[in-house]
């Protein structure tokens, strides 16, 4: 089937309004009822959506329409056709296990692009460092590792006194609340249409390099691995997908030329947006656990083998969980 799509959508986006009205209004206010005509209505633009969509299945470079167009159609069939209380439960299980990693992979391209932009900025912190040992004070933004690394790990080793004992609650609260609000940040830095967004995921990038070389210079890359892998492994990652949301919002603010309203786009994504920042919230909790109770800890209180183990049985488990979680159903494409 050939059709003109910008007349298409000029010609049925009053019907996808009407509908998306009526089930904002149901979804609302379930108790006001609708009457038989009412009914019957909102029966023949479900049946028109549904259509539609059949329609711009075809339309493979417009997979923003679609998703709308299965947005609303999804969410009809609901309100038509399952009870209101089997379609109200939300299951937290499921959401975490099926729904983050499905939406996840459904962006995986904005996922690629934060992680090659934090990679150049771990290039350019590390070559920095290389080039002119004494640039670390201005670019790390923590003033205890300005000094020696090697000054550094000898003092963490020999010390016999627990830091946090008493506060490790605490710190870990600390952690997840200034991680989370750093990451939300991110999110909303896509409203420059990405760019701040890159440039948080670059800075970012710069500051891990520049310790990353640090360390390593100084010969120290067990202490390095076995202090950042058992947190990093998660932390990062998730701030990662904090850029990925950032950019998916990038992308719906600037349209790609698609014959969509800013309103659509942005009611496309919103849900999507949620899950993948409230995903993030949930990896930096566990970052935080581990950073607090476990990556505080060096030789020899813990081997810095069991520490780098434990660290590369996250990623993996991560990299299974993205790669396999909720593969039985739900979208997959990249938008």
């Amino acid at each position: 089937m050939i059709i003109d799509l910008s007349k298409f959508i000029s010609a049925e986006k009053p019907y996808w309004d009407e509908l998306e009205k009526i089930l904002d209004l149901v979804e609302k206010k379930p108790e006001l009822g609708m009457s038989p005509e009412r009914v019957k209505r909102f029966h023949y633009l479900y049946q028109r959506a549904a259509a539609d969509l059949a329609k711009i299945m075809t339309f493979s470079a417009e997979p923003h329409i679609r998703q709308y167009l299965e947005q609303i159609v999804s969410r009809t069939y609901g309100e038509i056709y399952e009870s209101r209380d089997a379609s109200s439960t939300w299951s937290p299980l499921k959401w975490f296990w099926q729904t983050f990693p499905q939406i996840f992979r459904t962006h995986i391209r904005k996922f690629w692009l934060a992680l090659i932009t934090m990679l150049i900025g771990c290039l350019l912190g590390g070559l920095l460092v290389a080039i002119d040992p004494s640039s670390k004070e201005f670019l790390l933004p923590f003033s205890h590792l300005h000094d020696d690394a090697s000054e550094r790990v000898a003092k963490e080793e020999s010390s016999s006194k627990d830091r946090l004992a008493g506060s490790k609650a605490n710190f870990s609260s600390y952690l997840m609340t200034h991680n989370t609000r750093v990451s939300i940040f991110t999110l909303a830095l896509g409203i420059t249409y990405g760019v701040g967004t890159l440039i948080l995921l670059f800075y970012n990038g710069v500051i891990l390099g520049a310790v990353f070389w640090d360390y390593i210079a100084a010969g120290e890359t067990p202490f390095l691995l076995g202090w950042l892998l058992p947190h990093g492994a998660v932390e990062i990652p998730a701030i990662l997908v904090a850029g990925q949301a950032g950019l998916v919002l990038a992308g719906a603010l600037i349209g790609w030329g698609r014959p969509l309203s800013l309103r659509m786009r942005f009611r496309a994504i919103s849900d999507h947006l949620v899950t993948l920042i409230g995903g993030c919230a949930i990896m930096l909790i566990w970052a935080g656990i581990v950073e607090s109770f476990f990556s505080q800890y060096h030789e020899p209180v813990i081997p810095y083998s069991v520490k780098i183990a434990f660290g590369v049985t996250e990623i993996i488990l991560l990299i299974l969980f993205w790669q396999r979680a909720g593969r039985s159903s739900g979208v997959k494409r990249d938008i």
